[in-house]
């Protein structure tokens, strides 16, 4: 078990990763709002039994879903794995796609490709604590009380428009 004085440094690191990302992020819409870019994105909706895995960023008040941008010449499939192991270190198996949603969202013109992961339990997860800082499973119940970003909200009511 790490040292109270060994445990300082890093969470003083991630308390300044995390207010980078809140301001960076929030820079980043300002300027969205301005030039409307394209985007595309892919994010993973985990279910363990009936529940939906949601994440939570150090940049957003929304829960969401693991996931983030697909890179220039890279596969939405290949994205949506790729940030659900940075995200949460998730990395076996069998995404299957779900549909895609478009919508304004952030100030981008956003398309979404939505991916499913079922698993019979909730694995053992690993979080950065800079840019995710937490995890819960939801209940089908328990997701109308909770803020949603829009493109899971979109997922939910599936809204695929693209």
């Amino acid at each position: 078990m790490p040292s109270l004085e060994q445990v300082r440094p890093v969470m003083l690191i991630d308390s300044v990763w995390r207010m980078v990302l809140r301001l960076g992020f929030q820079f980043a819409r300002a300027w969205w709002y301005v030039r409307r870019p394209r985007h595309e994105g892919a994010l993973v909706a985990i279910y363990v039994g009936r529940a939906l895995l949601l994440v939570k960023s150090s940049y957003r008040a929304e829960w969401n879903f693991p996931g983030g941008s697909v890179r220039p010449g890279e596969a939405p499939d290949a994205a949506a794995r790729r940030e659900m192991e940075e995200e949460i270190g998730l990395s076996s198996g069998t995404l299957v796609p779900a549909g895609s949603a478009c919508g304004i969202w952030d100030g981008r013109r956003d398309r979404v490709h939505f991916f499913e992961l079922h698993l019979d339990c909730i694995p053992e997860l690993r979080l950065d604590n800079r840019e995710i800082v937490a995890t819960h499973l939801a209940s089908p119940e328990e997701l109308h009380g909770i803020a949603l970003t829009k493109a899971v909200a979109a997922y939910l009511g599936r809204d695929v428009c693209c």
